[in-house]
């Protein structure tokens, strides 16, 4: 159907690298012409060797899936009828051990939605709607992460 691209671009700076001593700074540019600072987090490899500053694979990992989230929900609420006016979502990715390695293993969403207009989706509508972006999102439908929707009650 559809082939995406990302260009990873990393550049020794040092002379240390054999020695591990180098900096794991790097970009990403997609092919709309935007590009990326990114780096690992400093959680995985401490600083100078990383910059906290820069976006890393696994904030990445978790603004993906919230993303792919929210657009299928807005496509989902537009169908329905409902008019979103704002959506935020402070959504927080975990990181656990699975047989000694490290995974992402579960990812919250937490969307608060303003609407606008009269027709406001009832709690069990809303629930649906979440249900059925969760089904339809590619990213979802793509990883074995755990993902869980919290919407404030």
């Amino acid at each position: 159907m559809a082939t995406h691209t990302a260009l990873i671009h990393w550049n020794r700076p040092s002379p240390d690298f054999c020695a591990g001593r180098y900096s794991r700074e790097h970009t990403w540019r997609f092919d709309g012409g935007i590009e990326v600072a990114a780096s690992p987090s400093p959680h995985v490899v401490p600083a100078p060797w990383s910059n906290p500053a820069n976006v890393d694979p696994e904030e990445a990992f978790v603004a993906s899936v919230a993303s792919c989230h929210m657009l299928t929900f807005l496509f989902l609420a537009a169908k329905a009828g409902f008019a979103v006016q704002t959506y935020e979502d402070q959504a927080e990715g975990v990181m656990t051990q699975n047989a000694g390695r490290l995974w992402v293993s579960e990812v919250t969403l937490r969307p608060k939605i303003d609407w606008q207009g009269e027709r406001v989706p009832s709690e069990a509508e809303l629930e649906h709607l979440h249900e059925a972006a969760h089904a339809e999102c590619f990213i979802a439908n793509s990883v074995r992460t755990k993902i869980r929707v919290q919407t404030p009650n």
